[in-house]
């Protein structure tokens, strides 16, 4: 007798089903507060009118708090053609859904945020207290750092442009100081029938790249020293000419120093940037040479090192001039918020294809990499062993 055969299937499921048609997400709506920059001499803003113009035409709101633009030179009216609402209340900017910021927000900002609000802004762990990361957490705040945001690629995009800026900058600074009083009146070129003037980076990374392109566009004659050899070889290939490259060697690298006019930092540590250069190498150095410490944020990779200010960028020590602002880019305030504005737009477009933050981050993992918290809890293992806080995987806390 032969054994009947159960089905794993009920008769209803064996019966042909109507076809289920794939349910298109809900485009979300965002409302984006934008507070103006209370950090000391912070002129950058995230978003351009022009960023703001293409986000509002696709129906998302913004709050922006009078006078957020003007150390970029964005007026609150460009802002108000732009179709944000301009607001004179800093509470009612902090009380939007979602938050960009430049600088992270102090602790008396973070009161202001409702519980359950997105932070968009930078984190500077080294600057940060426990106090900074509790308050966060008592308001279950999702924060995202800028700075902590990779692309597909595995690029701190944000990073990399303000790298860039830095690079860049750090030549022209070192070049209008050389020129000045503060240096010997040297003009950073090459001029027929004069030696071109010597520059020497620290650093073959983004910082040091952007300024040996930025050197050898005026002309100079360029050196750089990294211990990294297969940073060396990868900026040589990108410059796309042969430059003088070597390790850091105390001889070699001192007597680089004492030919050069201008020397840039540009190395920096895990923690601390190393330093490289001692007060001896620095003494051996001409009269009225320039040192452009990239690095200072990090502690500087010249022993001579001091932190400077935008309004007293510079001190001398041995017949050196020492330009030490920690945060160069935003001497460029315009340039770096175009920067910072073309990175964010993106991100704040597909947050809201995806039908809002909570579906865009599950699958963006250009997002989760960013984010330090999500609903108060600390997702980020860096910061947790930095402060010695616990920490939850966030793939854990998603699904």
């Amino acid at each position: 007798m032969s054994k009947k055969i159960t089905s794993p299937f009920s008769k209803h499921e064996l019966i042909p089903q109507e076809e289920t048609l794939e349910i298109s997400k809900q485009k979300g709506e965002l409302i984006i507060g934008i507070p103006k920059e209370t950090h000391f001499q912070e002129r950058r803003v995230c978003l351009t009118p022009d960023a703001v113009a293409a986000l509002t035409n696709q129906g998302h709101k913004f709050v922006i708090e009078t006078g957020a633009g003007d150390g970029a030179n964005y007026t609150d009216n460009e802002y108000s053609e732009a179709g944000a609402k301009i607001s004179y209340d800093t509470k009612e900017v902090f009380g939007c859904q979602i938050i960009l910021k430049v600088e992270p927000p102090s602790l008396d900002e973070i009161k202001l945020i409702n519980p359950q609000s997105i932070l968009f802004s930078a984190l500077q762990l080294k600057t940060q207290t426990k106090k900074y990361f509790k308050a966060l957490a008592s308001k279950r705040i999702t924060a995202i750092a800028f700075d902590y945001i990779r692309d597909e690629h595995g690029v701190y995009s944000v990073v990399k442009s303000l790298s860039e800026i830095a690079g860049i900058a750090s030549i022209l600074i070192a070049s209008e100081i050389i020129s000045s009083d503060e240096g010997n009146g040297l003009l950073v070129g090459n001029i027929s029938g004069v030696p071109p003037t010597e520059v020497v980076i620290l650093g073959a990374g983004t910082v040091g790249e952007f300024a040996a392109r930025s050197a050898l566009g005026l002309g100079a004659n360029v050196k750089v020293f990294d211990n990294s050899l297969t940073k060396l070889r990868s900026l040589q290939h990108r410059l796309g000419k042969p430059i003088y490259t070597s390790t850091i060697q105390p001889k070699t690298l001192q007597k680089a120093l004492m030919r050069c006019d201008i020397a840039i930092g540009a190395i920096r540590g895990n923690s601390r940037a190393p330093i490289c250069v001692t007060e001896e190498m620095v003494e051996t150095m001409k009269e009225g040479s320039v040192i452009v410490d990239v690095s200072i944020d990090r502690g500087g990779c010249f022993e001579t090192s001091e932190v400077t200010t935008h309004k007293n960028p510079t001190i001398s020590k041995h017949g050196v001039t020492h330009y030490c602002v920690p945060n160069i880019p935003s001497k460029y305030a315009r340039t770096a918020s175009v920067s910072i504005s073309n990175i964010f737009t993106p991100y704040l477009l597909n947050i809201a294809e995806d039908g809002g933050f909570e579906n865009a981050v599950r699958f963006d993992k250009s997002l989760q990499k960013g984010m330090y918290f999500y609903h108060g809890i600390l997702t980020n293992k860096s910061v947790a062993d930095w402060f010695g806080l616990p920490h939850r995987d966030i793939n854990l806390l998603f699904f």
